[in-house]
């Protein structure tokens, strides 16, 4: 199992203030969305993990409004063709096999183990940077040494 942790850096703070009036669309769904894309176009299948019904609607959201050009054929889990589509997004265990997990949740899901990459992230915010850390040290009590990638 491979585990790859997205670093977000920090934004300046007068930066950050203007881009919250603008959009309260976290930063790790916005860069989660073009890895959606680019895992579609490897012709990877993917399940994003929502921590509930909303969050998942609104990444399903995002990526209807995502760059048309990098279009991402997704669906919310239970809609869609029977063995779904090449993105799912849900907040309960996955029905279909896939390839990669990408966490958008807080805790690492009790399913991960059924994937071959997770794809985490580590967002600016201090609070969510402590439970980034945690995720990161459980999957070291399980046996793997993650890896960081910086985003930008």
């Amino acid at each position: 199992m491979q585990v790859s942790f997205y670093l977000l850096s920090d934004t300046p703070a007068d930066l950050q203030a203007t881009q919250n009036e603008l959009s309260t669309t976290p930063a790790h769904f916005t860069l989660a969305c073009q890895l959606c894309a680019d895992l579609f176009r490897a012709k990877q299948r993917v399940f994003v993990y929502t921590a509930s019904q909303q969050q998942a609607e609104v990444f399903d959201e995002l990526l209807w409004q995502f760059d048309a050009e990098r279009f991402v054929p997704h669906n919310l889990s239970g809609e869609g063709p029977k063995y779904g589509a090449p993105v799912e997004i849900g907040w309960q265990a996955p029905r279909q096999n896939r390839t990669v997990l990408i966490n958008l949740a807080d805790t690492i899901p009790a399913f991960a183990n059924r994937f071959s990459h997770i794809i985490e992230f580590v967002p600016t915010a201090e609070s969510l940077k402590a439970q980034a850390r945690e995720r990161f040290k459980q999957y070291r009590q399980l046996g793997v040494n993650p890896q960081t990638i910086n985003a930008n």
